[in-house]
């Protein structure tokens, strides 16, 4: 099922801040033209401008030979969330993404664990998706609970390849899936990339493709674990997924529901009037960031709940 979820009221001066932020976070971090490793350090020092809940207890850890961050509610219940963080494949860490699966994993109750994957140029493809897949076998065999799977952006697109390889495996896959702007396509086959790249403050077009080519390196671009919305989707656990309508990888989500629906796999795609890419993450600042992780817990508690399982 796609949703289009309406323009929540007149424009207010937090979502013109929530906008602000997301403009300049794309000029100062996702644009090549900034020397890589003065943009992670910024997409790092970001996070320290979102409050975080104090009720959550954040500790650094490894799971399948990786750095990460656990993130422990006072009040949580069995099951567990790991977390893909986006930037292109080539940005971004726990420490950036630490704000939003702090919020993530207190309203879904749970324990979250979000993972140091490799990074591009240093470390191309496949290495994300190894990363990635030995991060969810990790979940999938130390979890006192359902898992959930997540990611945003580049994140989500790695999310859904882990589970290619899981599936791949043999091995048993996660009960849920939470896609926030996902990166599904490198080709950039959908019409967004272009008709949106003036509405999106936080993503251009050509920027995609550099990210994408200093991963791939040689890998064609159209390859399931780079980009999964070419991969045979029967089989996937149900999924949730949340994107801007003014972004341009709105279409990288449509496109993957309706294939998800073609494959007999049960679909929630929000499309939300007015906002960007990876609009969620502006929580708690952004009203429309809350209520989207609000949503997110509609759906997934019959998943976490036990009587569903």
């Amino acid at each position: 099922m796609i949703e289009r979820v309406s323009k929540q009221g007149a424009v207010s001066l937090r979502r013109l801040l929530a906008r602000h932020m997301a403009r300049t976070a794309g000029k100062t971090v996702m644009s090549p033209e900034n020397p890589r490793q003065i943009a992670r350090k910024r997409m790092d020092a970001g996070a320290d401008r979102l409050p975080t809940p104090d009720d959550v207890k954040i500790e650094s850890t490894t799971l399948a030979g990786l750095n990460a961050l656990s993130f422990t509610p006072d009040d949580h219940r069995p099951g567990l969330l790991l977390f893909l963080h986006g930037g292109g494949y080539c940005l971004g860490s726990p420490k950036s993404h630490r704000p939003l699966v702090t919020r993530l994993a207190k309203a879904l109750k749970i324990k979250a664990v979000s993972v140091d994957y490799r990074l591009a140029p240093e470390h191309v493809f496949p290495c994300a998706v190894d990363d990635g897949a030995a991060a969810l076998n990790w979940a999938m065999t130390h979890s006192d609970g359902p898992v959930l799977i997540a990611g945003d952006s580049a994140g989500g697109g790695l999310a859904l390849a882990s589970i290619l390889r899981q599936r791949e495996h043999g091995r048993p896959l996660p009960q849920g899936v939470y896609l926030i702007s996902p990166w599904t396509d490198m080709t950039a086959s959908g019409e967004s990339t272009h008709t949106r790249a003036k509405s999106d403050p936080m993503l251009k077009p050509d920027w995609l493709a550099a990210g994408a080519a200093l991963y791939l390196e040689d890998t064609p671009a159209d390859t399931p674990e780079a980009s999964p919305l070419f991969a045979d989707l029967s089989g996937f656990p149900p999924v949730f997924i949340q994107t801007g309508d003014a972004e341009i990888l709105r279409d990288d989500s449509i496109q993957f529901a309706e294939k998800l629906e073609q494959a007999g796999v049960a679909v929630q795609c929000e499309i939300w009037d007015a906002l960007w890419h990876d609009f969620p993450l502006f929580a708690p600042l952004l009203p429309e960031a809350d209520m989207a992780l609000d949503r997110l817990t509609q759906w997934a508690e019959p998943i976490l709940t036990p009587s569903s399982n």
